[in-house]
């Protein structure tokens, strides 16, 4: 008896993972925004929406879009300060499939209880990892990463093991090909530079247009350079100043650390 209900309720998990397929199956605008959404968002979203670059979407509410009218405009001037797009050459009938699609994604069954215990992930977040040197929640810590005070709403936990476990790995190289430079597709991507007189300069990129590029040393000064004085400027695509947590934390540890992690949801 015991097997047969751990069948049923595997199951149960896997029809409410596929749960917006099948709807979509049924419908053939919300068919429409799921083909739209894998071809113009997934890229950042992820194919299932639960994030990656961008937010995770696999939410019953989105703070930035209250209503389905809300989102379809978010979908069509996007979030510059975010680095998120306008999908300009969407109509504002696709852009409503997509809307309609989104929030089919949050109806599916959150996440279950995650395995780690918050408040020892705390402790270790603030003790043995010394992630508060680097990262800012609610106004308190360092600044060389990003802030993480919303990051349990913005991040699945899948996203904030791998970024702890590979964290070069989860940071955007560039914007997509045809995309304006800015917003969070430039940050945080390790810098090597060398000025003109030899001077070495290593740190976090913030910004970058074609002729400058703004750094965050790893003394925590900003820096603007001009590309064009610059002997050497190179990009460390696929790696991060932050190291990996592999070796630091034990597996639960890791799991105690991502569930603190994902009760972090900013202001209320």
């Amino acid at each position: 008896m015991r097997i047969v209900s751990r069948y049923l309720v595997a199951s149960f998990v896997a029809l409410g993972a596929l749960a917006p397929s099948f709807a979509a199956a049924q419908n053939p605008e919300l068919d429409r925004g799921r083909v739209l959404f894998e071809s113009q968002c997934a890229r950042c979203h992820g194919m299932d929406g639960s994030g990656g670059m961008g937010a995770n979407l696999r939410r019953p509410q989105l703070r930035r879009a209250a209503d389905d009218s809300a989102l379809a405009d978010l979908v069509q001037a996007g979030i510059q300060s975010a680095g998120m797009p306008g999908m300009w050459q969407l109509s504002r009938r696709e852009a409503t499939y997509v809307a309609a699609y989104v929030r089919s994604l949050g109806r599916t069954a959150a996440e279950g209880p995650l395995p780690g215990d918050a408040a020892r992930g705390r402790a270790l977040y603030a003790g043995k990892g010394r992630c508060q040197a680097c990262h800012m929640i609610t106004g308190a810590g360092g600044s060389l990463g990003p802030d993480l005070s919303d990051v349990g709403i913005a991040r699945s936990s899948s996203y904030l093991r791998r970024a702890l476990l590979t964290p070069g790995a989860e940071l955007p190289a560039g914007v997509p090909p045809g995309y304006a430079m800015g917003g969070e597709y430039t940050k945080w991507l390790p810098i090597r530079a060398v000025t003109a007189d030899g001077r070495e300069i290593r740190g976090v990129r913030l910004n970058e247009d074609p002729f400058t590029i703004q750094l965050r040393d790893l003394g925590n000064r900003i820096v603007s350079l001009d590309k064009s004085s610059l002997r050497v400027l190179e990009k460390r695509v696929g790696t991060s100043v932050m190291r990996s947590y592999a070796t630091v934390f034990t597996a639960g540890e890791l799991d105690d650390v991502v569930a603190y992690l994902a009760t972090l949801q900013g202001a209320r």
